[in-house]
């Protein structure tokens, strides 16, 4: 089976009764919401909803194995997913609108998410790819207990838009495997305008930070396939609104030079961006070779994404 080479993380949470304890605590984050750091205060467990559009159930557009992700995540059997509806975060261009921002998908118990990733492991799949989970760690993570519970061995990725709060990344230590966050933007200007949170940077940069710290550097077992660690996502926005160079420099300098991170090139104007100046074209070949160079003049040696 799959994960006994390398075991995950939370089963040794499951064993001790901890996880049971950090998902109780989790719940408790919805009486007054500060799951996320907008912290918009609302009573997700009586039914009110925030800027996520989530009361006390998750929803889930979709799950299954997905071929898509980054190479070390996909492996032969592919990756995981569970693409969670809902977002902390309101990106103008975002691809995935429909879910993020119309939360298209249906309500979820824990009962279900767990039959989820049992399933998913059945099907051969290297991980359980947790997309957009911010605003479910408490849903997550009660039914993570009943999945290992019931036999679950994969290895557990916490794939986020990368505004994520020191408190709950805490209650996430010794739970995920591998976490794998955005970094959006260098200038906080630019993420209040396309996302709607100003903070970003340094809320972003704080959690990588912790993020890396409880799982370090990304790690592959003998056939390639990522096990634990940290992977990085930067996307290019036209115009160089991204902040690439800021954001790849402190990689290399405050995290470590050995961090994956995958430039990534798939920028399409989507959503509200084509009725924004400087969003409403794809980015061109010379701003993702300039995006790709930075990367390698501030010293980040393991590159994935387009090739020049």
């Amino acid at each position: 089976m799959r994960g006994e080479e390398h075991p995950p993380l939370y089963l040794e949470l499951v064993e001790s009764g901890e996880l049971h304890e950090r998902a109780k605590a989790a719940w408790e984050l919805l009486r007054g919401c500060r799951l996320c750091p907008c912290e918009c205060g609302v009573n997700r467990l009586d039914g009110e909803v925030g800027g996520c559009h989530t009361a006390d159930r998750a929803v889930v557009s979709s799950h299954g194995p997905h071929f898509g992700e980054e190479t070390p995540l996909v492996g032969q059997g592919g990756s995981g997913t569970i693409f969670f509806s809902g977002c902390s975060l309101h990106c103008v261009f975002c691809q995935n609108y429909s879910i993020s921002q119309l939360c298209q998908g249906d309500g979820a118990s824990e009962q279900k998410l767990a039959r989820m990733m049992l399933s998913l492991q059945a099907r051969g799949c290297h991980n359980i790819n947790l997309v957009s989970p911010t605003h479910v760690v408490p849903q997550i993570l009660e039914a993570l207990e009943i999945a290992a519970e019931s036999g679950l061995r994969l290895p557990l990725v916490y794939n986020s838009g990368g505004y994520d709060s020191q408190e709950v990344l805490k209650l996430l230590d010794g739970v995920v495997d591998i976490y794998m966050p955005d970094m959006k933007y260098g200038d906080a200007g630019v993420a209040e305008r396309l996302s709607g949170v100003r903070d970003y940077p340094h809320v972003n940069r704080l959690a990588v930070k912790e993020m890396h710290r409880q799982v370090g550097d990304l790690q592959l077992d003998c056939r390639g396939t990522a096990w634990r660690g940290l992977l990085v996502r930067h996307l290019v926005l036209p115009g160089g609104l991204a902040g690439t160079m800021a954001t790849t420099d402190f990689i290399a300098k405050e995290i470590s030079p050995n961090t994956y991170v995958n430039i990534m090139d798939q920028y399409r104007p989507c959503y509200r961006a084509r009725d924004i100046p400087g969003l409403a074209r794809p980015v061109t070949r010379a701003e993702l070779n300039s995006a790709l160079e930075m990367a390698r003049q501030v010293g980040l040696r393991r590159l994935d994404g387009f090739h020049i």
